[in-house]
């Protein structure tokens, strides 16, 4: 947990300064990098680590991670260019991807399934917490403290989490029979690096049916068959594709994918909302979303409880899923401020129920050897749902609103209002710029320095474009809820095994659907 904490902090203290640093490096053309980068190395250690840590255990590579996460940070707070703070925030992310995966993994070595689910419930917990305190606390930071100390403020923490663990951590129990799958790890990271970036550039850097993003997915295909056909052959895979037969896994795996996009469609785009559509300063904007991390906070720890007590998920997965659905149709018809509130904090609640749930189904569904990589691919999946959710979208926002905007200017162009003439709307030009509706302080100055005439009619302009902002994020938010009712629907087919109160060595599901149809009775063992 103070892996998790050390990790977690650091990157959601971040999110709010990264802009403000961006700025004073210079570098606002290469702000995405920052972001892909850390993205794209704590995703590829995320898969990696999973094996690596069935073959040689979790403590070295939680470790490992620490010491990663240490230095990229310690050298983030040294950059003076942004092609430093981009190099250094790529190592920062390979110790988050290690500490995360690893993290969530070790706690599958210290407890048994059901107990389990308690401290899997408190580790989402702690996460939660982070995205509470991280955002609000980065803001303040890097406007009244030099940038640097938001990078340095938890080394600390660090510092203590790698001594507990040094201390504390069993010793790992290594298995020397098992050989690294080097080329599947290398087409395995060949697939998932241009499918990322894939989704990162495309509707902004480039158009969907670009050349360079249609070879982006191509180089993923291609890399995804060699992928296969080498897990296939090799005797230890770094993913072995007999997960994918295990039902429990596949599923858990798609429905946190789908919750994972579901989940970052309301974080990145409820703000737009908030400041574009109903004129919120960001710092008010994130007292908005911070009811839905302390509800989700509550939920966790209680949900894991309930999974310990019961030995049940599979309720709780669903009323997670419903819940979810609930908070992201309110958020598609809100019109006020009270009412985002409410759709956070429902939307909160359903996390809540169903953050813990996958992860811990899957290793359930596994032999305690495959523990590691059960856990990366669910991380996996979840990553993935993130980044390609967040394309998917932002795109179907920013097609929507020139949709909206086009259609309304030409009811403009045609009638009688001032704005219809060619000359005064050159001048009203800038306010068709959505991004000036999140730049309340630009929006004020280009509105004073208009003619007292004109300034009614970028006022009505004004509205117009917020207007159009509104309908794209109630559309943004419906394919939300669309995900969000796939994945319910998902988890009514999941199959479920009761968390076991023992680890012991497990037979595989089809053995178990062998076995039961020769005899229902358990046997001793079973029970």
């Amino acid at each position: 947990m103070a892996a998790m904490f050390f990790a977690a902090i650091n990157q959601t203290i971040v999110s709010t300064a990264m802009p403000r640093i961006a700025s004073l490096l210079n570098g606002m053309e290469l702000y995405t990098w920052v972001i892909t980068i850390y993205m794209l190395t704590s995703t590829i250690a995320t898969v990696l680590v999973g094996k690596l840590s069935d073959i040689y255990g979790r403590k070295p590579f939680l470790l490992m991670g620490i010491i990663f996460f240490m230095i990229g940070a310690f050298l983030c707070g040294t950059s003076t260019t942004i092609g430093q703070m981009i190099l250094y925030r790529g190592i920062q992310g390979v110790g988050g991807g290690i500490i995360m995966a690893t993290a969530v993994t070790a706690v599958g070595d210290l407890f048994a399934p059901r107990e389990r689910a308690k401290w899997t419930g408190m580790m989402m917990a702690i996460f939660g917490f982070s995205s509470v305190l991280g955002p609000t606390l980065g803001g303040w930071m890097v406007d009244h403290m030099n940038w640097e100390w938001i990078f340095w403020i938890f080394l600390p923490i660090g510092i203590i989490a790698f001594a507990m663990i040094w201390k504390l951590f069993p010793k790992p129990v290594r298995n020397y029979n098992e050989k690294v799958d080097y080329w599947g790890s290398l087409f395995l990271s060949l697939a998932i690096i241009p499918l990322l970036l894939g989704f990162t550039w495309a509707g902004t850097e480039y158009a969907w049916l670009s050349w360079q993003i249609i070879g982006l997915f191509g180089a993923t295909v291609v890399s995804l068959i060699l992928f296969i056909l080498v897990e296939r052959k090799v005797q230890s895979p770094v993913l072995p594709l007999s997960l994918f037969r295990n039902s429990v896994v596949t599923i858990s795996n798609i429905a946190g994918f789908l919750m994972g996009a579901g989940m970052l469609g309301a974080l990145i785009y409820l703000p737009f909302f908030v400041q574009g559509v109903e004129g919120i300063s960001p710092t008010y904007s994130g007292y908005v979303t911070m009811p839905m991390s302390i509800s989700m906070i509550i939920l966790s720890a209680l949900t894991g409880r309930w999974m310990t007590k019961t030995g049940k998920y599979k309720r709780f997965a669903l009323l997670g899923m419903a819940i979810m659905t609930i908070g992201m149709v309110i958020m598609a018809y809100m019109d006020n401020i009270p009412v985002a509130i409410v759709s956070m904090i429902v939307f909160g609640i359903g996390l809540g129920f169903g953050m813990p749930v996958f992860t811990l189904a899957a290793q359930n569904a596994v032999p305690p050897s495959e523990l590691g990589v059960v856990t990366a691919s669910s991380q996996l999946f979840r990553n993935m749902g993130s980044t390609i959710g967040i394309a998917v979208m932002g795109s179907i926002m920013i097609s929507r609103m020139s949709h909206n905007i086009t259609q309304a200017m030409s009811n403009i162009g045609g009638g009688s209002s001032p704005a219809a003439d060619p000359e005064t709307m050159q001048q009203l030009q800038p306010f068709l710029d959505p991004q000036l509706l999140t730049n309340q302080p630009e929006l004020e100055r280009l509105t004073a320095a208009l003619p007292a005439d004109l300034q009614s009619a970028a006022m009505q302009m004004i509205g117009m474009v917020r207007g159009a902002l509104s309908d794209a994020l109630t559309v943004v938010f419906l394919t939300g809820s669309g995900l969000l009712v796939v994945a319910f629907i998902l988890v009514a087919f999941l199959k479920e095994i009761p968390l076991r109160t023992a680890e012991a060595p497990m037979q595989t599901e089809t053995e178990r659907e062998s076995n039961s149809s020769v005899s229902s009775r358990p046997s001793m063992n079973e029970l």
